[in-house]
């Protein structure tokens, strides 16, 4: 399985049983997997079932499931209260000839509210069970065409993601190879710093000791670079899983904008400081796409 995008859509028509339906699948960003499904009342058992093959299949993502059915014809039938009717006719006979009211019809007394209701055929149980499964099969090709979607959009994810560890590594290894970092001249900066705190007369040998440890810790990017080119190789390699890395992706990004801060508050050269900057800028870029990685 390639790497996914969390956003995606699919839509599957079908028709089953007398009824048109469609499934429809929508997903945008999220920190984990927010399931929402809407499907007609009467499909319990669907729902559930549906619930876990998307719980199975999905990592990560806010996920709509909607599902609607529609009659292609209708089962619609009547049902008369043969004992309302009754009541009423035996009322109305009753009242036959009474001055200012007119002899009730029949169409008159079946337009009386209650009297005929109209009412849905109930499928049979074994043809609801069977469009139960013409709906289950419909949802797996829904979520099938869904991921598809996912993973088309992975495929320019993972290009752009990896164009930017690519630029990353560049700049990495061209901080690692400025000339400001030889150790002939940290050695001449640390001298130079060291003459500038031994000119004071009033500094304490103490304070002169602590200065001259800070110096030695600042004067070095070595540990940074490192840590670099390891989360480098890191990204590289989950970019290349088949596995749902956007959570450890997310984490690396942290990691990546750490380490380029650290290099930027350390720097004391003006070309260390440049690359650190624009480390910082397409570490950022790498953050705001990670954002979409399932």
């Amino acid at each position: 399985m390639p790497l996914k995008s969390m956003t995606g859509f699919a839509r599957f028509d079908g028709s089953a049983a007398g009824n048109r339906f469609a499934w429809e699948l929508r997903a945008v960003n999220g920190r984990g997997l927010d399931l929402r499904l809407r499907l007609p009342p009467g499909f319990d058992a669907v729902e559930a079932l549906v619930r876990r093959k998307a719980s199975e299949a999905l990592a990560r993502g806010n996920v709509s499931v909607n599902l609607t059915v529609a009659r292609e014809v209708s089962t619609q039938t009547f049902r008369i209260d043969e004992t309302l009717l009754a009541a009423l006719i035996d009322t109305a006979r009753r009242l036959s000839g009474t001055p200012g009211i007119r002899d009730a019809s029949l169409d008159g007394l079946l337009a009386v509210r209650g009297v005929v209701e109209v009412v849905e055929a109930a499928p049979d149980e074994e043809s609801a069970k069977a469009f139960e499964v013409e709906l289950t099969a419909a949802f797996d090709k829904a979520l099938a065409d869904f991921q598809a979607s996912r993973a088309a959009e992975g495929v320019a994810l993972a290009r752009i993601l990896g164009e930017q560890v690519d630029e990353i590594a560049r700049l990495v290894a061209e901080a690692e190879a400025l000339p400001a970092r030889t150790p002939e001249a940290i050695r001449e900066r640390l001298e130079e710093q060291l003459a500038v705190l031994l000119a004071r007369e009033d500094l304490d040998p103490q304070r002169l000791h602590v200065e001259a440890a800070l110096m030695a810790t600042r004067a070095d990017v070595r540990e940074e670079i490192d840590r670099l080119k390891a989360h480098i190789a890191q990204a590289r390699e989950l970019l290349a899983s088949h596995a749902a890395v956007g959570r450890r992706l997310d984490f690396l990004a942290q990691e990546f904008n750490r380490e380029s801060n650290t290099l930027c508050s350390k720097s004391n050269d003006t070309a260390l400081t440049r690359i650190g900057l624009a480390l910082k800028a397409v570490v950022d870029q790498f953050k705001e796409q990670v954002q979409n990685v399932e």
